[in-house]
C-alpha cells in the first residue's frame, strides 16, 4: 500500500496533497516555489498517480494512508497544504491525528458535505475504453460530449498512459475513485484541530461560502481566511506565485 511521492528542497517538512483526478504533478509549480524554504513532499493520493489502488476508500482511510506513509519515511509531523480532495484528506488527518500536523493550509475546500458535482465527468470518463483508443485526440473528442471545457478535459486526460502495446490505460484507479466518491464528499469528522490553519478561498469558486464558517470554526478554532482574487477552484495553478507567497508567509509566522 505504498504512496508514490517526490521530494525537493530543504527546510521544515511540507506535504502537498492534490485534488480529485489529479497527481502530485499538479502541484509541481507550487512545490518549486516553496522548495527554497521547505523540504517539500509531493504525494500521490491513494487511487491516483502511481500510488496504490483500492476498490473503496473513505476520508478516514485516506488519512490513515498518509499517516502510514509518514511513518515509512520517518516524518513524525509536517506542515500540510491540501487542495480540493487533498484539503479534505489533510483536514481529516489533522482532526484524527493532530500530532501529525504542524500547520495546515486548505485550498478552496471546507469540512462540509458537498452535493455531487462530478457526475458528467464520471459519465465521460467511464464511457471511454482506454484499450480501444488510438490517440489522445480521439479521447478528447469522445470526452467532449460530456465535458465541454477544454482545460478540464486536458487535466483529466493527463491520466491516460501508453501501454507497451501502444494502447492506452488509466493511470488512476477510475473504478475505485468512482466507487469511493460518495464517501469522499462527506463532511469531515466532528473533532477539533487546535493548530494554526489557513483557508484559501478562490474568489470565483463556491467551495467555500459564508454559510460554511460555522462548520470550519467548530473544527478549526484558530482558522484564518484569505481570498485569492480573480481565481477559480484551481487557484494554485492560476496564481502560483501569490499562493506560494501566502503559504510561506503563514507557515513562517
Amino acid at each position: 500500500m505504498a504512496l508514490s511521492h517526490s521530494v525537493r528542497g530543504d527546510g521544515a517538512p511540507l506535504i502537498l496533497l492534490h485534488g480529485l483526478f489529479g497527481t502530485r504533478e499538479n502541484l509541481g509549480m507550487l512545490a518549486r516555489q516553496l522548495a527554497d524554504d521547505f523540504t517539500v513532499y509531493s504525494v500521490d493520493l491513494p487511487n491516483h498517480g502511481n500510488s496504490f489502488h483500492a476498490d473503496k476508500m473513505n476520508l478516514g482511510q485516506m488519512a490513515d494512508a498518509i499517516q502510514h506513509w509518514m511513518d515509512a519515511v520517518a516524518l513524525s509531523s509536517a506542515h500540510f497544504f491540501g487542495h480540493s480532495l487533498g484539503g479534505k484528506v489533510a483536514m481529516e488527518l489533522a482532526l484524527k491525528s493532530p500530532h501529525c500536523v504542524d500547520k495546515l493550509v486548505v485550498a478552496d475546500m471546507a469540512p462540509v458535505e458537498y452535493a455531487p458535482r462530478h457526475d458528467a465527468i464520471f459519465a465521460g470518463l467511464l464511457s471511454l475504453d482506454p484499450a480501444t483508443l488510438t490517440s489522445r485526440a480521439q479521447a478528447n473528442a469522445l470526452l467532449e460530449k460530456h465535458v465541454p471545457e477544454p482545460g478540464v478535459r486536458s487535466f483529466l486526460l493527463k491520466n491516460l498512459r501508453k501501454t507497451d502495446s501502444a494502447n492506452f490505460r488509466w493511470q488512476m484507479h477510475l473504478a475505485g475513485i468512482h466507487a469511493s466518491y460518495p464517501a469522499l464528499i462527506k463532511q469531515n469528522r466532528q473533532a477539533r484541530f487546535a493548530g494554526p490553519t489557513l483557508f484559501l478561498k478562490a474568489e470565483h469558486s463556491d467551495y467555500i461560502v459564508a454559510d460554511y464558517r460555522g462548520d470550519i470554526s467548530s473544527r478549526f478554532p484558530h482558522a484564518e481566511f484569505k481570498q485569492v482574487g480573480n481565481t477559480g477552484h484551481w487557484l494554485h495553478a492560476e496564481k502560483p506565485e501569490l499562493v506560494a507567497k501566502l503559504v510561506a508567509r503563514f507557515l513562517f509566522n
